[in-house]
């Protein structure tokens, strides 16, 4: 068994799984344990814990629930189920590295909506694009926006990274993109064959998705604005590909890492263009 869909452990799991098909909060806690369980109940965390196991499928794709910044969304197989590190930080709001009224945030490869949403949570005057080029996963976006109710801020676009956004510029540009390299994804756990490998996938050495962020992410910053990216166990080979930029990488008290903040001006100051072409012939 794999647990990293939201938790790292099968304790912390079995208790989602438990309390989901009891209907129980978890804020309850210890409170809960004494509460007894129906027959049809038992039977239910039976059935699900055998497909668990047996299918290896993410906890959430059998809940179709999952929790990100505070936030309970809607999770099924045509997205990824949301876990980024990121969600410490929007709930920080990318503080000390944003400063002043926010008033556009762009979250590219949204998929489920999850930092987009939680952007919006926090940046309550901030308008949201919230971007993927999967007109399925944002099918599961837009279920998310109607039920936290935020569509008057939130805006869906089917989106090739920028191409959908036309000439608007944000303050903070934000993205979990697919970083997982070729020779990564052929020993995967099985839990990640029942995610979409658009959202995993991203060429060789993990760092395709992340170029074409940096191709245009400096004309659509505001001057003062910030550029924040997962690249999980790609940190090396980024430092490698790009040793120009004076990436920050934020300390994640909740656990996990391989999240860089850069603000607008070390994007003029690096000549981006140039190592893109050189990892590209490498």
């Amino acid at each position: 068994m794999y647990f990293g869909h939201g938790t790292t452990n099968a304790r912390d799991e079995a208790a989602e799984l438990v309390f989901f098909v009891a209907r129980l909060a978890h804020e309850l806690g210890s409170d809960a344990y004494a509460r007894p369980l129906t027959l049809v109940q038992v039977a239910r965390i039976d059935a699900l814990l055998h497909r668990r196991i047996a299918e290896r499928i993410p906890l959430p794709y059998l809940t179709h629930r999952a929790f990100f910044a505070g936030l309970e969304l809607y999770v099924d197989e045509r997205v990824l189920v949301p876990r980024s590190p990121i969600a410490e930080l929007v709930l920080q709001r990318f503080a000390p590295w944003i400063g002043g009224r926010v008033r556009r945030v762009l979250d590219i490869g949204t998929g489920s909506g999850a930092i987009a949403l939680a952007c919006a949570q926090v940046f309550p005057r901030a308008r949201v694009d919230a971007a993927d080029i999967s007109a399925s996963a944002l099918q599961v976006c837009r279920r998310n926006v109607r039920r936290l109710g935020l569509g008057k801020r939130v805006s869906v676009l089917r989106s090739d990274y920028f191409s959908a956004v036309a000439d608007r510029r944000y303050d903070i540009i934000v993205s979990n993109p697919p970083y997982v390299g070729r020779a990564e994804m052929r020993v995967l756990p099985p839990e990640y064959r029942h995610e979409p490998d658009l959202g995993l996938a991203s060429g060789v050495d993990g760092l395709d998705s992340v170029r074409a962020i940096f191709a245009a992410a400096r004309t659509h910053l505001e001057d003062q604005g910030i550029l924040v990216v997962e690249v999980g166990n790609t940190e090396a080979a980024l430092l490698h590909a790009f040793p120009r930029l004076p990436f920050i990488w934020p300390r994640i008290a909740m656990g996990g890492g391989g999240v860089f903040v850069l603000k607008a001006k070390d994007l003029d100051a690096a000549d981006l263009n140039a190592e893109k072409l050189r990892d590209g012939r490498n």
